[in-house]
C-alpha cells in the first residue's frame, strides 16, 4: 500500500516535470535540447534548465523512512543524454550536492548517486555520437531503458554507502520500484516531447527547402535575360504559385515592376512607387515587416484594398541596393513564419541571379569589343597588303588577281557575317583558306601551307575567330621574318573528349611579352578560357630559331 501511495505522489510530480517539459518546449532552451548541445553556450543553457529541474524534483519529493522519494534522476538523466558526459556530470552534482545540503542518513549517497546517474547517461550519449546513432538518443524506449538502468546504480549505491543498513535497505525496498518506474516513465514522456518538436522542426525544414529548391529550380535563368518587366513578370508568378502567399510585387528603386495576386487590379507594373515602407526598405537597405498586428500594414492606393500584412525585402547586387521582393497576405490570413525566412531567402536567391545576369551580360559585351578589336586589328593590316599584292599581279596576271579578288571579297564577306557565336571547324578552316589564298599570291615560293584535319573532325564547333588570329600572327612574326621559305602547318587531333587543334611555324621567332603583336592570341585564349573553363585555352611551344606551335585546346563538340 505504502508503494502505490508513492508511486502515486511521484506520478503527480512527474506530471509537473512535462508541464515544465512543454513550457520549455516554447523558449529558446528547446533548441540545444533538439539539435544536441554541441556550442558552449547551448550547454551552459541545458546546465541550467536541467539543474533547475533536478533541484526542483528534490523539493517536490515525498518525505518517507527519513529520506526523500524523488523525481531528480529525470533532470540529470536527460541532461546526460542530451548534453554529454560533462553536462550531465556537472548537473547530476549540482543536483547532487543541493541533496546533500539537505541532510539524512542518504545525503552522501544520493549525492554520488545523482552525479553517477548524469554521468551514466552522458557515456550513453558519447557511445552513441560515435557510432552515428543520433536518432536513437531521441528513442523513449531507450531513454527509459537508460534511466531504468541509472535507478538501479542509485539503489545499489544508497545500500553500500548509507548507514545504517538495515534502514538503507528498508528503504530500497520502499522507494525502489516506485522511483524506477516513475523517474523511467518521466525520462522516456519528456523525451519524447523532444522528438515531436525535433520531428516538427525537421519537417517544416524540409518544407522551406523543398519551396526553396523548386522556387530555384524555375527561376534559375530568367534574370540572367535582365531586370526589367518582362523578367521579374516570370519571377513573381513562380514564387506566388510556390509560396501560396495572397499576392507578391517586385519592384526596381523607382517603379513597381510586376504584381501577381490579391490586389492586382489597383497594383498595376510600371506605376511609381508609392508604399513609404517599400521606400524605407531601399533607403535602408532593411527587411521590413508589417504584421498587421504589431506593424499595421495599410495599401497606399486603394482603401478597399485586402491586403493585410507585408514582407518587404531588398534586392541587392553587389553593395547596391536595386529594388526590393514583396509578399502579402489578405486581412483574413496570418502572415506564417516560414514564409516570413523563405521570402528572405527568396531575395538573395533573386539577388545572385541579378549579379550573376550583370556579369554575363559584362561578359558578353566584353566578348564582342574584343572581336571588333580583332576585325580592327586584323582588316586594315591585311587589306594594305592585299591591295598592294592585287596591285602587283593585275599588270602580269588578270585572271590570277580576279581569283584573288574574289578570294578577299569572300574573307571580308565572312569577316562581316560572323558574330560571336560557334561555327564548324570546317567553316573556320574555308575562311583561312580565302586569306592563305591571298598572302600565298603575296609571298609566292616563300610560303607554303600544310593542312592536316581529319575529315571526322570538321564538324566539330569551336568560337569563331579561333584559328585565323593564329595563322596571321604565324606569318606576320614567323614566316615573314625568313630569308628561306616559310612552312605553316595548321593540324588537328582528338584526345579522348578535348579537340586540339595547332598552328606551327618554322621561324621559331615567339616572344613571350604582353605588346599588341600578341593581342589576337590572348583574346582567343580569354574567350576559350572564359567560356569552357581554365582547363583549356592556347599554350605556346617555341624551339628558338627552329619552331614555335601554337596549340588551342577546348571541349570536343560536334554540330547537333
Amino acid at each position: 500500500m505504502e508503494n502505490l501511495d508513492l508511486i502515486i505522489s511521484l506520478t503527480q510530480q512527474m506530471s509537473l516535470y512535462l508541464v515544465l517539459a512543454y513550457l520549455l518546449t516554447k523558449t529558446p532552451v528547446l533548441r540545444p535540447m533538439v539539435d544536441l548541445a554541441v556550442h558552449l553556450p547551448h550547454k551552459l543553457m541545458l546546465y541550467m534548465a536541467f539543474s533547475l529541474l533536478c533541484i526542483m524534483g528534490t523539493y517536490f519529493g515525498e518525505a518517507t523512512h527519513g529520506a526523500i522519494a524523488n523525481t531528480r534522476a529525470i533532470g540529470a538523466i536527460l541532461s546526460g543524454l542530451l548534453g554529454g558526459p560533462v553536462v550531465g556530470t556537472l548537473v547530476g552534482l549540482t543536483g547532487g550536492l543541493h541533496r546533500y545540503s539537505l541532510g539524512g542518513f542518504t545525503d552522501v549517497a544520493c549525492a554520488i548517486s545523482t552525479t553517477a546517474e548524469g554521468l551514466l547517461a552522458g557515456l550513453m550519449h558519447q557511445r552513441l555520437v560515435r557510432k552515428g546513432n543520433l536518432d536513437r538518443l531521441f528513442d523513449p524506449r531507450r531513454v527509459a531503458l537508460t534511466a531504468l538502468t541509472a535507478e538501479t546504480v542509485q539503489m545499489l549505491i544508497i545500500l553500500a554507502v548509507a548507514r545504517p543498513f538495515d534502514e538503507a535497505l528498508a528503504l530500497v525496498k520502499v522507494i525502489a520500484l516506485p522511483m524506477m518506474l516513475v523517474n523511467s516513465l518521466g525520462a522516456a514522456l519528456f523525451m519524447s516531447m523532444i522528438r515531436d518538436q525535433r520531428a516538427i522542426a525537421e519537417k517544416l525544414s524540409s518544407v522551406h527547402s523543398a519551396k526553396a529548391l523548386k522556387i530555384a529550380e524555375r527561376t534559375v535563368g530568367v534574370l540572367v535575360n535582365g531586370f526589367n518587366q518582362e523578367t521579374t513578370a516570370k519571377v513573381a508568378r513562380i514564387i506566388f504559385e510556390e509560396t501560396k502567399v495572397s499576392a507578391v510585387a517586385i519592384t526596381d528603386r523607382e517603379k513597381l515592376l510586376a504584381f501577381i495576386g490579391t490586389g492586382a487590379d489597383h497594383h498595376i507594373p510600371g506605376t511609381p512607387i508609392s508604399s513609404k515602407m517599400t521606400l524605407e526598405a531601399i533607403a535602408t537597405n532593411q527587411v521590413v515587416f508589417a504584421d498587421g498586428v504589431e506593424r499595421p500594414y495599410r495599401c497606399s492606393l486603394s482603401d478597399h484594398c485586402q491586403l493585410g500584412s507585408s514582407l518587404i525585402v531588398p534586392l541587392r547586387s553587389e553593395n547596391e541596393v536595386i529594388g526590393t521582393i514583396k509578399l502579402y497576405e489578405t486581412k483574413k490570413r496570418l502572415f506564417l513564419s516560414l514564409n516570413q525566412t523563405l521570402g528572405e531567402g527568396i531575395a538573395r536567391l533573386l539577388s545572385n541571379q541579378i549579379l550573376t545576369g550583370r556579369y554575363l551580360e559584362q561578359k558578353s559585351l566584353l566578348t564582342q569589343a574584343e572581336l571588333k578589336l580583332l576585325h580592327a586589328q586584323v582588316n586594315p593590316h591585311f587589306l594594305f597588303n592585299a591591295l598592294n599584292t592585287l596591285a602587283a599581279i593585275t599588270r602580269r596576271s588578270p585572271e590570277q588577281a580576279r581569283e584573288l579578288i574574289q578570294h578577299l571579297a569572300a574573307f571580308l564577306r565572312g569577316n562581316l557575317k560572323r558574330g560571336t557565336g560557334e561555327i564548324t571547324l570546317a567553316e573556320e578552316l574555308e575562311h583561312i583558306q580565302a586569306y592563305l589564298t591571298i598572302e600565298q599570291a603575296r609571298f609566292g615560293d616563300r610560303l607554303q601551307v600544310s593542312i592536316q584535319v581529319p575529315d571526322a573532325l570538321r564538324h566539330c564547333r569551336l568560337p569563331t575567330f579561333t584559328l585565323q588570329p593564329l595563322v596571321e600572327n604565324a606569318i606576320k612574326h614567323g614566316t615573314s621574318t625568313l630569308l628561306e621559305p616559310g612552312k605553316i602547318e595548321i593540324g588537328a587531333r582528338q584526345e579522348q573528349e578535348t579537340l586540339a587543334l595547332w598552328v606551327s611555324d618554322n621561324a621559331g621567332a615567339y616572344e613571350a611579352k604582353s605588346s599588341s603583336d600578341g593581342l589576337g592570341m590572348n583574346i582567343v585564349d580569354r574567350r576559350i578560357k572564359n567560356e569552357y573553363g581554365e582547363q583549356y585555352g592556347v599554350q605556346v611551344h617555341c624551339e628558338p630559331q627552329v619552331r614555335t606551335e601554337i596549340e588551342v585546346r577546348l571541349p570536343k563538340r560536334e554540330l547537333a
